[in-house]
């Protein structure tokens, strides 16, 4: 008893095991053109294969009936001929008959060893048939003593006699040419549906590729507007919504430089005045401070200007030795006195913008110099994983909520109580945010073990086209 609850407990452990590699298995495809195409394709396999049944059934009738009609023909003209036959020649017409027809004809005998007809159905219905016909009391066999045929039995005045027929007469080949063209008419079939099914899901491929470059705040290629309404109607909606973002982020970024280069020229007459003012030297120097965080917020709002469109300024794309580029770019703060550490790994030149690429350092390094401190350590590294570069900066500030991540890489966004009470306009890591994207990476911001933000920027290592 203990044995067999063993057995059974294991024999569940297992069942459960294989039915979790069952699970983790993924056996439905996950695009739309697949999963309507492999259900197309099973639908139209059922229908193929259901006709199929549905012609084998009711030719199943007409077959049985011919074959019956064939079987007891034989038997009577072959007891017939043996009746009014000569006794003499008796033996002479069975040879004839087995020569030319096929047909042999035997006394039976009590100890032959008879092979049953095989269980089909269409035999089961020939069978009915010919008793029906030549009385309940005719037998069948599929072989008499091993010799294979279709036999039927029949009686002649008392005696009975075993006739054996060719098969083939009684049971036809399969027809394979049937399945040949059957299997050629499902190819066709599944070759149509799938070309309908990918006139269907490719604009929606495209549709889904458009989308996800909207959603990185870039401009994409319009979509072609031809083939079914339906589908006409949401690519050109959707190129006259990409035509409007487009237009309307154009017009943010003329605003914001024409502002922000307008507000130049009155803070360097602020400055002049300040000089000439005659004010004490702190009093002056608050002012000048002042006027130097507005001069750099200025300065932010250029810039995410010109973030809305990259190819202002003319900057082109290059090889850049991201090692070398930190260290230029580490350089002057360490000159402040700043307390920089650098973790830089050897990498492959990574395909970027030198200047975008250096506002991008210089924007996270201010950020971490003005939530952490001077004093407290600043850590810029570089490493590589798998097909990208990953910079990274870290600092040991209030840090940011997980909730309030993607929130703080909108413009304009500031988080004063996770933050300290910061300086700023808002916009610094949404102008890394932006120059991330432009070159096809992303920007993340990861909470530190023991308090502080680590903000990482992946780069792809690879081809300069996927620059914007």
């Amino acid at each position: 008893m203990g044995l067999r609850l063993r057995l059974r407990a294991r024999r569940h452990e297992a069942l459960i095991a294989l039915r979790r590699v069952f699970q983790q298995i993924r056996f439905v495809p996950s695009t739309l053109l697949w999963r309507t195409f492999m259900l197309i394709a099973a639908l139209m396999l059922a229908s193929v294969l259901a006709w199929f049944r549905v012609y084998a059934f009711y030719e199943r009738e007409p077959r049985a009936q011919q074959g019956a009609q064939t079987v007891v023909s034989i038997v009577n003209l072959t007891r017939a001929a043996l009746v009014s036959a000569d006794p003499a020649a008796r033996r002479e017409l069975l040879f004839e008959l087995s020569d030319q027809e096929g047909i042999r004809v035997y006394p039976t005998d009590p100890k032959d060893v008879l092979t049953p007809l095989t269980d089909r159905p269409v035999l089961n219905l020939l069978v009915d048939k010919v008793r029906a016909q030549l009385g309940e009391a005719t037998r069948f066999a599929n072989a008499v003593d091993n010799d294979e045929g279709f036999w039927v039995s029949f009686r002649i005045d008392g005696d009975e006699y075993w006739i054996a027929l060719p098969r083939e007469r009684i049971e036809r080949k399969f027809p394979l040419e049937w399945v040949g063209w059957g299997l050629a008419a499902l190819a066709l079939a599944l070759a149509g549906s799938y070309l309908i099914v990918f006139r269907v899901t490719h604009p929606l491929k495209a549709l889904t590729s458009a989308a996800r470059t909207v959603s990185r705040a870039q401009t994409p290629d319009e979509l072609d507007e031809s083939g079914p309404t339906e589908l006409a109607t949401v690519a050109r909606a959707f190129n006259r919504m990409s035509r409007s973002l487009a237009q309307q982020q154009a017009d943010r970024a003329l605003i914001l430089a024409g502002i922000s280069h307008d507000l130049r020229t009155p803070l360097a007459r602020l400055r002049l005045g300040i000089e000439l003012s005659g004010a004490d030297p702190p009093t002056r120097q608050g002012m000048e401070a002042d006027i130097d965080e507005m001069d750099k917020i200025i300065g932010q709002f250029l810039e995410f200007a010109r973030q809305d469109d990259p190819s202002q300024g003319g900057e082109s794309a290059d090889r850049i030795d991201l090692k070398r580029l930190v260290g230029e770019v580490a350089e002057p703060y360490l000159k402040r006195g700043a307390d920089l550490k650098a973790d830089l790994a050897e990498l492959p030149p990574v395909p970027g913008r030198p200047l975008a690429l250096r506002r991008l350092l210089a924007n996270l390094v201010d950020n971490a110099l003005r939530h952490a401190g001077e004093t407290r350590p600043i850590e810029i590294g570089l490493r590589q994983t798998g097909e990208h570069a990953v910079l990274s900066v870290s600092d040991r500030g209030p840090g940011i909520p997980p909730a309030q991540v993607e929130r703080m890489k909108r413009p304009f966004t500031r988080l004063d109580s996770a933050r300290g009470n910061a300086k700023g306009s808002g916009l610094g890591l949404a102008i890394v945010d932006r120059i991330a994207r432009n070159h096809g990476g992303e920007l993340k911001l990861v909470a530190r073990d023991g308090g502080g933000l680590t903000a990482e920027v992946l780069l792809p290592i690879g081809q300069i086209g996927g620059i914007r």
